[in-house]
């Protein structure tokens, strides 16, 4: 899968599980640190970890595995690192606080729909 592929494949996974405003951002040409970040947010520590679960099972039945994840539900942020794809997930409160979209402004939105 190429990194868009993962991208996309992990914003589904988070759909599937009812997370909630997911974003793709393509950094390709504006950050050295990924391709893309996959945004996405869910309502409490459950759900949060719900959609994490959720990210991880159907990428790792594709043959993806994350290279790290770091941070707990309770934190209200989880990152999922594969590598030219990073995922967060987040409370709301913390998604709005650390505003990822707004800090990476400049970079163009994908469609992750089908």
């Amino acid at each position: 899968m190429n990194s868009l592929q993962i991208a996309r494949a992990c914003a589904q996974a988070a759909d599937m599980k009812k997370a909630e405003d997911i974003v793709i951002l393509d950094l390709r040409g504006i950050s050295s640190i990924t391709d893309f970040f996959v945004i996405a947010s869910g309502h409490a520590e459950p759900h949060l970890k719900a959609v994490r679960n959720e990210i991880e099972k159907n990428l790792k039945e594709k043959g993806v595995f994350a290279h790290g994840i770091d941070g707990l539900p309770m934190s209200q942020w989880i990152v999922m690192d594969y590598l030219d794809a990073l995922v967060h997930l987040f409370a709301k409160d913390r998604r709005e606080f650390y505003s990822l979209e707004r800090l990476w402004g400049d970079a163009p939105r994908i469609n992750w729909q089908d």
